[in-house]
C-alpha cells in the first residue's frame, strides 16, 4: 500500500529533521524538501490512472476535453501552489507563502475565464 510508504517516509523525515536541528538546523529544511519530493512523485504516480480514467470518461460521456484538460490544470496548479506554500511555510517565510497563494488563485481564475464564459452562454441560451 502506497500510504503505508508515504506515512512512513514522513516519520523518517520527522525523526531525521528532529536529529538534524540539534546539530545543524539549517540543513533540516533540505530534509523537509526531498522527503516533500519523493513523496509528491509517488502521489503522481498515482494520479497518472486517474487522469486516464477521467479522459476515457470524458470520451465515452462525449465530454469536451477542452474543458477536461483546463479542470485538470487547475487541480496541478493547486497542488503545486499547495506544495510550494507548505514548504514556505516550513521555512518560516508565511508573507512568500500568501504571495505564491495568491499567484496560484490568479493563475487558476485566468485558466478558468473559458469555463466560466461557457457556462454563461449555457444559462444565456435557456433563460427567456
Amino acid at each position: 500500500m502506497d500510504i503505508i510508504k508515504i506515512v512512513g517516509i514522513g516519520i523518517i523525515a520527522v525523526i531525521i529533521i528532529t536529529i538534524i536541528k540539534q546539530y545543524k538546523p539549517e540543513f533540516a529544511i533540505y530534509v523537509s524538501i526531498i522527503a516533500g519530493i519523493i513523496i509528491f512523485f509517488m502521489v503522481f504516480d498515482g494520479l497518472a490512472g486517474i487522469i486516464n480514467l477521467i479522459n476515457e470518461l470524458t470520451t465515452k460521456a462525449n465530454i469536451n476535453s477542452e474543458f477536461i484538460k483546463i479542470l485538470l490544470k487547475i487541480t496541478g496548479i493547486a497542488f503545486l501552489a499547495e506544495f510550494a506554500v507548505q514548504i514556505c511555510n516550513d521555512l518560516g517565510e508565511s508573507a512568500l507563502a500568501n504571495k505564491v497563494d495568491l499567484g496560484g488563485k490568479v493563475i487558476i481564475i485566468s485558466l478558468s475565464i473559458p469555463i466560466l464564459s461557457s457556462l454563461i452562454e449555457s444559462v444565456t441560451t435557456i433563460l427567456p
